[in-house]
Formats: C-alpha cells, sequence, structure tokens
C-alpha cells in the first residue's frame, strides 16, 4: 500500500501538482495507515510548538517583506555603484562587485531568483561590455543567486533553526565565516580572470566617487552592521531583529530615499511578498505534517542502521567523517531536486538524529546543510539558478552547465573545509556553545541528590547537632513508615545488618534508645542529652570509635 501511495504522488508530482498538496495527501495517507490513527493526525505537529507555536514563524515575513522592497528599490543600483567604486580597481574589479552585491542582496531577500534577476540583470550586460568572458558571466551571475545564503538575516538560516530547534542568532553567527571563505574563493578566481585578460578595463580609484556613492548606500550598508552587533550583544533577539528590519528598510525606502511610493508601490510590494511567504508557509505546514509520520515510524533510526552498514570503522572519528562524506553527496543531490524550504523541513527530522548520535554539532550540522543547498542550487542538470538564468538571459541550459563547474568546484572546496574543520562554523560561538560533546541526561529513576551540609568541627558531634534540628531516626523512621507496602522498621534493618547479637556488631535496638526510639527506654544519665535529644557521643562508644 505505501508503495502505491508513494507512486500515486509522484505521478502526481511529474504532472505538475503543487508541492504542498504533494506533502499534505501523503501525510493523511500515511496517517490513515496506521493502526488507532485517524487522517487527522497529520496535523498534530503542525498546531504544535514545532510549526504553529513557534515563536520564529512571524519572521519569515517580515524579513520576505525587507527583501521584497529592497528588490524593488534602488538598493541593487547603489550597491553596484558602491562596489564598483571600492574595487574596480582590482584584476576582475567588476566581478567581485557582482559577488559582493549578489551576496549582500541574496542575504535579504533568501531567493536565488530575485537576485539573479535584480543584481545579474544589472551587472551581466556590464560584464560583457567590458569583454569578461561570456561563459564567466553566467557562471558568475548564476553563482552569485545563492551565495549570500549563510549571512544573517537569511531566511533559510532561520527556518533551519525553527525546524532543528536550536537559537537562531548562534546559527547566524555560525554562518559569517564560512560565508566570507566561499565569496573568498570565488573572488580569487575573478581576479585571475581578470588578470588573465588584460584587455579587462580597470576603474581607477577616485576618492570623491567612493565617498559619495558610501554616503548614497549609507543607510543599507548600516542594517547588516546594526543587526550582526545587536543580535551577537543580546539587545534584539530574533523576532525583534525581524520587526526592525522591516521598518528600517520600510523607511529609508519610502521617506528617505524615496524609491518606492505609498500609493503607487507599496501595496503591490505587499501583496507580492505576502503571495510569497503563503507559498512557504503552505509547504511548511503540510512538510511538518509529512515529516511527523516519518519521525513517528522511526524513519531516521532506520537511515542510521542502513548507513552503519558503510560506516563501519570503529573509530568514532571515522565513522564521523564518512558520514559528513556521504551527506554532502546526497545534499547536493537534494539541491537539485528541491526547493531550500521543502528541503529544510523534509531533510532536517532525518538527519539531524543521526547527526547527534555520531556527535556533529547542531550548529556546524546547519551551516554544512546550507551550504550543500547553496551548492545544488547551480549543480547540473537541475538546479534552479540554471533555469532561472537561462530564463533571465536567453541562454541554452547546458551553456550554462558548463559555465558553472568552475565555481561549483572552488565552492565544494569550501565546503569540504567547512566540512571537516568544524573550528570555522564554531568559532564566533559564545563559549561553551562549540562543545561538540553530547549532554548525558541523567536516568528519571536515579535523581542528583546533593550532599549534605555537615556543621563545622566534623566527626559525629557535628552530625549529632545536624540530626538534632531534624527529629532523629524516630521522625525518620516514622516518615519511610508511611510509604506503600507497610514501610521500613529499624529492627528488620537490624537483622537484615546481622547486628544485635552479643558479637559485638552494630546493634540498632541500642541505637533505638539513644535516640529516642523506644519511649520506655531511659537514656543513661551519662550519656544521655540534657535536653532530651539523642546523643551520638554514646553511639561513638557503641560503634567502638572512642
Amino acid at each position: 500500500m505505501d508503495l502505491l501511495i508513494i507512486v500515486v504522488l509522484v505521478v502526481l508530482a511529474l504532472l505538475g501538482a503543487p508541492l504542498f498538496a504533494i506533502f499534505a495527501a501523503a501525510a493523511m495517507l500515511l496517517f490513515f495507515n496506521l493502526e488507532d490513527t485517524s487522517i487527522t493526525g497529520a496535523a498534530a505537529d503542525i498546531f504544535s510548538e514545532k510549526f504553529a507555536e513557534s515563536p520564529l514563524l512571524v519572521t519569515i515575513p517580515l524579513f520576505t517583506f525587507a527583501g521584497y522592497l529592497m528588490a524593488e528599490s534602488g538598493t541593487p543600483r547603489r550597491l553596484v555603484r558602491v562596489s564598483r567604486a571600492w574595487f574596480g580597481w582590482m584584476p576582475g574589479g567588476l566581478a567581485m562587485v557582482c559577488l559582493v552585491a549578489s551576496a549582500f542582496f541574496t542575504t535579504f531577500t533568501g531567493g536565488s531568483g530575485i537576485t539573479i534577476v535584480a543584481i545579474g540583470g544589472l551587472l551581466y550586460p556590464a560584464l560583457m561590455q567590458e569583454k569578461y568572458p561570456e561563459r564567466f558571466g553566467l557562471g558568475l551571475v548564476t553563482s552569485g543567486g545563492s551565495l549570500g545564503l549563510l549571512f544573517p538575516p537569511s531566511l533559510p538560516i532561520v527556518l533551519f533553526a525553527v525546524v532543528a530547534g536550536i537559537e537562531v542568532e548562534k546559527l547566524f553567527m555560525a554562518g559569517i565565516l564560512p560565508g566570507v571563505l566561499t565569496v573568498f574563493a570565488l573572488a580569487i578566481y575573478a581576479a585571475w580572470i581578470g588578470k588573465k585578460n588584460p584587455e579587462i578595463p580597470r576603474q581607477a580609484f577616485e576618492w570623491g566617487e567612493a565617498m559619495s556613492s558610501l554616503r548614497e548606500v549609507i543607510w543599507e550598508l548600516l542594517l547588516p552592521v546594526v543587526l550582526i552587533g545587536a543580535l551577537a550583544a543580546g539587545v534584539l533577539r530574533i523576532h525583534e531583529a525581524a520587526a526592525f528590519t522591516a521598518i528600517y528598510v520600510l523607511v529609508i525606502e519610502v521617506f528617505i530615499y524615496r524609491d518606492v511610493g505609498i500609493r503607487e508601490d507599496l501595496p503591490r510590494i505587499v501583496k507580492e511578498s505576502m503571495t510569497l511567504v503563503g507559498a512557504i508557509l503552505a509547504i511548511l505546514a503540510t512538510a511538518v505534517g509529512f515529516t511527523g509520520y516519518l519521525i513517528q515510524d522511526e524513519l531516521p533510526m532506520k537511515i542510521l542502521e542502513w548507513m552503519r552498514t558503510f560506516i563501519s570503522a570503529d573509530d568514532p572519528e571515522t565513522r564521523t567523517i564518512m558520514f559528513l562524506l556521504v551527506l554532502n553527496v546526497f545534499l547536493l543531490v537534494v539541491g537539485m531536486l528541491m526547493d531550500i524550504f521543502s528541503a529544510i523541513v523534509v531533510v532536517v527530522p532525518l538527519i539531524l538524529p543521526i547527526a547527534r548520535e555520531l556527535g556533529v554539532h547542531d550548529y556546524h550540522l546547519g551551516i554544512v546543510f546550507l551550504l550543500n543547498l547553496e551548492i545544488g542550487y547551480m549543480t547540473p542538470p537541475v538546479g534552479l539558478n540554471l533555469f532561472i538564468s537561462s530564463f533571465r538571459f536567453g541562454k541554452p541550459v547546458t551553456l550554462l552547465y558548463k559555465a558553472v563547474l568552475p565555481f561549483i568546484g572552488l565552492l565544494i572546496v569550501a565546503l569540504v573545509v567547512t566540512t571537516y574543520w568544524d573550528g570555522l562554523s564554531l568559532a564566533l560561538l559564545p563559549e561553551g556553545a562549540g562543545d561538540n560533546t553530547p549532554v548525558q541526561e541523567a536516568p528519571l529513576d536515579e535523581p542528583e541528590i546533593e550532599d549534605p551540609v555537615v556543621p563545622e568541627g566534623g566527626g559525629l558531634d557535628g552530625l549529632e547537632d545536624m540530626l538534632d534540628e531534624g527529629g532523629g531516626l524516630d521522625a525518620l523512621e516514622d516518615s519511610l513508615n508511611e510509604g506503600e507496602g507497610g514501610g521500613l522498621d529499624l529492627d528488620a534493618l537490624e537483622e537484615e545488618l546481622g547486628g544485635g547479637g552479643d558479637d559485638g556488631a552494630f546493634d540498632l535496638d541500642a541505637l533505638e534508645e539513644e535516640l529516642g526510639g523506644d519511649e520506655a527506654a531511659e537514656p543513661p544519665p551519662d550519656e544521655g542529652a540534657d535536653d532530651g535529644a539523642f546523643d551520638l557521643d554514646a553511639l561513638e562508644r557503641e560503634l567502638g570509635a572512642e
């Protein structure tokens, strides 16, 4: 039956059925096939803290609106101008402008399609005009479409944190250095192309133009600086940062730059951005229900057992390395076939328990995951960026296949460094957050008991003072007798310990008399306490301590 369901859903997907409908149908049918489970079981996780009650959910529409607003304003033009003024003098300067502008823009839009259309549409004609190789130019704008996914406040980072149940602020910090590494790797390649082709002109550095362009774009450049600083310092939490971003972008684009009209443009931008948000939320909600079944069916554990047949090394470190290698290949395929939002919701719950089992840190896993999907966006034959660029620039997709290969190779090098050097992604985390040692929870039936505080002075005299305040062993015996099963009798304990004989063994009857457990017994005048409390000096003599 499960196989039939899979076949039908695959056929529907090939016929063009919406992705959220596929997820919803799969979740309901799979839950319906479970014993003693209704079809509504698919909705249990959707209305829980995993989705509907998640405090991070509000950040999605806010960041999406801010990204759309920047795309519809003059931000792309201003970013290109300032990047060209500051980096145009370098070999491959215009290519570096494309990289920096694309990374900045994707950070806020979270969507490669918007970046390729907005930044690539501006810079690809300029690259051709300055005699950059066509294949290089196409590969550059296609790769730049997903280059900023590791920088805050990237929406995929927020979604990963929501699904994985980790702190998004720490995941933001974890992505900074790997993100810089990816941009740096491609910048070196751009400089090499510029050096290799002397016919490519360079723009002379002019201090006046550099400062003028910087003043023009200063409001937009301040935004990531303020966000990262506020999140790192704890001044803003992530949902507050999202609200701040939306309001900040609205004010500067509408009232400072006046690129967006309140009546002419703003209603349309709100409508278009919220339409995208609705699509994202629909996919996320149905995918949560689908993954709920996968988890209930213990699919992650089955995958772990299957992977153990391939990852059979005895050394834990070797097993982790082999797992990460398999994971990279798997995620590259996922990045080709699925959009990043669906991939996060569907795949993360499956691989997270496996990664934790093998000692991979959650924040390191998140950056490796997103970097793989970033590369998967441009990986032939079905990477999403390839088709967007082919449509936008009117080029055959087969030409794009060849154009992106050098960029994919460089990004894979950055991926290898990031994957197997976890210190790169964990370096900026607060102290202790980068500890890969899993936390061992104490068993529920063995609670941790604090050591009693013995008064100063030590020995049984100090213990006597402590017990005098608590009612002695009479109170202890009464308390224990209140439990189920008849309680505890100290006389029975004495027999269990072998006491009560004439051979000098430990005698609890004497202890009871000493502590006042036998009301008929009178303590000897030279051993009892003046206030009627039990006297452990006599106990010391009874035990032979003195």
